[in-house]
């Protein structure tokens, strides 16, 4: 009964979300950069904090700190629309995002250890960690936000870390977090499908906006630092960079790219790996599948380690592997 809530108000804020956003300007228009058709609006973010709030009234005890969490995305939510609005610069955004970081730490909530990446060694961070802590949350909301750019593929990404976590979640016995997990997961359907035009086709069609994604990429580091810090750490802390791989790895690539380039990492272009893989000639629909299927590899290469005891030291010189075969690739077809 809980999720079915869930599920109707994420689809509630949806609707309501979407019939207003037209009157208040809170709509994505097409330019050179942006190829779609018409005027969509700016509402996913909306709809998920909707469902995350009806979830923190029924279960708020099913993620620690869970009103402090919701503070949070509210705060990031509100600076996220208007930045949808009106395009805010970088300052406030940032901002933004530090008070949520430094909320978010005040929490009990930040990176303390980066496990053993030193054979026989456990590498602790000490106070460092709550500045390596910003960085992580900084990253992960640009991740998630430059991941966004054809439909489906963020909701997808998303899909992948949360219902992953889950299962993690799951296998430790945490139902708290488990179910929180589920809930998320669920509450992006209704978005799915009004994103991929499945719901009345162009005409009910939504985005996520950066409010969302920056809503998805702080939830997406708040449960993994709960899942990997502290003695009752569910992951260790490099299966954390399997379970957001390829939105990591984008804008890792994408900014290194920009920087040897000479101009800002935070200039948009149409150098994503989604715009890779459409180079080599696939639909978007196909990139789409192609992209979750690679997020769902990595993420299970990331379980496997940890379930077996790969050591992290070498858990994470697989993934480096991964990025740099990646920035490789994708700088060559992008100077094509």
């Amino acid at each position: 009964m809980d999720f079915l809530i869930i599920l109707l108000s994420a689809m509630g804020g949806l609707v309501i979300a979407g019939f207003s956003a037209p009157a208040v300007g809170l709509v994505d228009k097409p330019d050179a950069r942006k190829v779609h058709e018409g005027h969509i609006p700016l509402v996913g973010g909306i709809s998920l904090w909707a469902a995350m709030s009806v979830l923190l009234i029924l279960k708020p005890g099913w993620l620690p700190q869970q009103s402090v969490f919701w503070f949070c995305i509210s705060l990031l939510l509100v600076v996220g629309v208007i930045d949808d609005r009106f395009n805010l610069p970088v300052l406030p955004r940032v901002i933004g995002q530090a008070v949520a970081a430094v909320l978010m730490m005040h929490a009990g909530f930040s990176l303390t250890s980066l496990g053993e990446l030193l054979p026989g060694y456990i590498v602790t961070l000490g106070a460092v960690g709550y500045l390596i802590t910003l960085i992580a949350i900084w990253a992960s909301i640009n991740a998630f936000n430059m991941i966004d750019g054809i439909d489906g593929l963020l909701g997808a990404m998303t899909c992948v870390t949360f219902g992953t976590l889950a299962w993690l979640f799951h296998v430790h016995h945490r139902n708290g977090p488990c179910e929180w997990c589920l809930a998320l997961v669920l509450a992006l359907v209704p978005y799915l499908a009004a994103n991929l035009g499945l719901f009345g086709g162009r005409k009910c069609k939504v985005f996520m906006g950066d409010a969302g994604s920056t809503v998805i990429g702080f939830a997406a580091i708040w449960l993994l630092v709960f899942a990997s810090q502290s003695s009752h750490a569910t992951i260790a802390p490099v299966t954390a960079l399997w379970l957001i791989a390829l939105p990591l790895v984008d804008m890792c690539a994408v900014s290194l790219r920009r920087l040897r380039s000479g101009v800002s990492p935070f200039r948009p272009d149409r150098g994503h790996i989604h715009h890779i893989i459409m180079k080599c000639g696939f639909s978007s629909r196909q990139t789409l599948a192609i992209l979750f299927a690679a997020s769902v590899g990595c993420a299970l290469i990331g379980v496997l380690f940890d379930r077996f005891g790969v050591p992290d030291s070498l858990s994470l010189l697989f993934f480096i592997a991964g990025f740099c075969g990646w920035l490789l690739f994708s700088t060559r077809v992008y100077r094509r």
